[in-house]
């Protein structure tokens, strides 16, 4: 269970790094960058609807319900999905997941 765990996470600290790699080639001002980035957050949401709620309890100062929402949000209502909403998540909430995952993968181990 433990390699479950810790791929999943690995999964989120992937799209993180894709998102900022992203990020450097230019801004959300940019289509394809926007894109790019929503696509990430998706695949954060579907990671984190896969991890056990056992886990994420042990960082409760995170919105996982609302990470996973999120992901929902973006696959099946995309026309709705506000610039500044994406945005927002990726200057203020990406930073505090970054550091959480980083805590959950020195608690799951290699194993």
């Amino acid at each position: 269970m433990t390699r479950f765990r810790r791929q999943r996470l690995l999964d989120v600290q992937a799209a993180l790094d894709a998102i900022d790699a992203h990020l450097r080639r230019g801004d959300l001002s940019d289509g394809l960058v926007f894109d790019a980035v929503r696509v990430r957050l998706i695949e954060i949401g579907e990671a984190v609807k896969a991890l056990p709620t056992d886990l994420l309890e042990t960082q409760p100062g995170l919105p996982w319900s609302e990470i996973a929402r999120m992901r929902d949000h973006l696959a099946h209502r995309y026309f709705d999905t506000t610039h500044a909403i994406v945005a927002a998540t990726v200057t203020h909430d990406l930073p505090q997941l970054r550091q959480a995952v980083t805590r959950l993968l020195d608690t799951v181990g290699e194993d």
